[in-house]
């Protein structure tokens, strides 16, 4: 199998919907517990009397079957994949220009 084809994703930004337990810092911190997940970043976009609806963004050597599957397990469902990355280099955007996080 080629590099190309074998390449992990290195960075995921998740629209998630969840009820309210766990809590935010939990569930953060059982996503960063994940294999291969170096860094997670969980905002709150919308509370109401059962759920809530986040932003989560993962970097590192990302599995999202993996991910989904933890996510659905703690009674949470991925509305939508809103980024991703993936190869040897993470490219950020700003204003239309694409760079490497280097630049």
């Amino acid at each position: 199998m080629s590099k190309r084809n074998s390449s992990k994703l290195r960075r995921l930004v998740l629209d998630v919907l969840k009820p309210h337990s766990p809590s935010l810092p939990e569930f953060a911190t059982r996503l960063g517990s994940l294999d291969g997940v170096k860094g997670v970043n969980v905002s709150l976009v919308e509370i109401d009397k059962d759920t809530e609806t986040l932003k989560v963004t993962l970097e590192g050597d990302l599995d999202y079957d993996s991910i989904r599957s933890a996510i659905e397990e703690w009674g949470g469902v991925i509305h939508s994949v809103d980024e991703v990355a993936a190869g040897d280099l993470l490219l950020k955007e700003k204003r239309g220009r694409v760079s490497t996080q280097e630049e």
